[in-house]
């Protein structure tokens, strides 16, 4: 997006919470008043309907009566005392994708539903290891769709990233296999693995990853280092179930979460940090390749609590 900040992206991808928050402050606006049990209400509603969750929402409400009940505030006051609350909950889970694996390469599964941008968010992946001067090379495990072979291979290309992939309908362990010998011999720095997106059948595809774990475990008993989810922000609550299935099925190590768009609910961020405390390494905002950043917790909370 020509012109715009990090921040200004991020704060178009957050307005949708930033303003269903903001319409829900009613209890305080235009100047000061006690923080009482009524505005207490009121900032646990506007943070629930913000998809931050139930839990989140009751967590940071307890902070503020237990810090400041009673106590003259205004609406400024009160947005700053929600970010900082939300920030304590995100802090801890905010871990960049590292590549720190010795012997290289570093591999790292990419799982999530098919259509939550798991292919893009390989790209803007690799694209953000690249600008980082490691070398990466790319591997299309979800030999069930032709389409996600395609998109891949043309990443690749654009990326200028050696890819391997195999038939459609192969097996996606044997791709695996002759990715991680490859990016063993031309001394990958990292090896990014698309997966099948399938959850129709949690026991196919509990059986298929297994099978690609062994495999890669054959060969580097460490891999694969990193096991990330992608997540869909439009789906609100709906990714909190995603991450119990795959947590289940996958052994998730991490999250990155896309289609941060304004249309989004950029709130689950912050329940799925208070739920599973799993590490965030990235957001997305959009389509474009720059749009994947390492995730800021303090720039997402103040941009959630309608500071930024």
């Amino acid at each position: 997006m020509s012109g715009q900040s990090w921040s200004d992206r991020l704060l178009g991808g957050f307005r949708k919470t930033s303003d269903k928050f903001s319409e829900n402050l009613s209890g305080v606006s235009g100047g000061t008043s006690k923080l009482d049990d009524a505005t207490l209400d009121d900032v646990e509603d506007a943070l629930i309907l913000s998809d931050l969750g139930p839990t989140a929402a009751a967590r940071i409400r307890a902070r503020l009566s237990e810090q400041r009940f009673g106590r003259d505030i205004d609406e400024q006051g009160l947005r700053e005392a929600v970010a900082e609350e939300i920030a304590a909950i995100l802090r801890p889970v905010a871990k960049p994708l590292e590549v720190t694996a010795f012997p290289r390469p570093q591999v790292v599964l990419v799982i999530g539903v098919n259509g939550s941008g798991k292919t893009t968010t390989i790209a803007k992946l690799a694209h953000l290891f690249q600008e980082d001067d490691y070398s990466v090379m790319l591997a299309a495990g979800d030999t069930f769709r032709a389409a996600a072979i395609g998109q891949l291979s043309v990443w690749a290309d654009r990326l200028s990233i050696p890819i391997v992939k195999g038939a459609e309908g192969g097996d996606p362990a044997s791709v695996v296999f002759d990715a991680v010998r490859k990016a063993t011999e031309i001394g990958s720095d990292a090896l990014i693995v698309d997966t099948a997106g399938r959850l129709q059948n949690k026991t196919e595809l509990m059986d298929e990853l297994a099978k690609i774990r062994r495999v890669l475990g054959r060969i580097n008993p460490e891999a694969p280092h990193d096991v990330v989810l992608v997540l869909d922000a439009t789906n609100g609550q709906n990714a909190l179930s995603q991450i119990e299935t795959f947590k289940e099925v996958a052994g998730v190590t991490g999250l990155i979460m896309t289609k941060l768009d304004g249309t989004a609910r950029g709130g689950v961020l912050v329940a799925a940090a208070e739920k599973y405390g799993l590490p965030i390494h990235a957001i997305g905002v959009g389509e474009t390749i720059d749009d994947l950043r390492p995730f800021d917790p303090d720039l997402v909370a103040r941009v959630i609590a309608g500071l930024a």
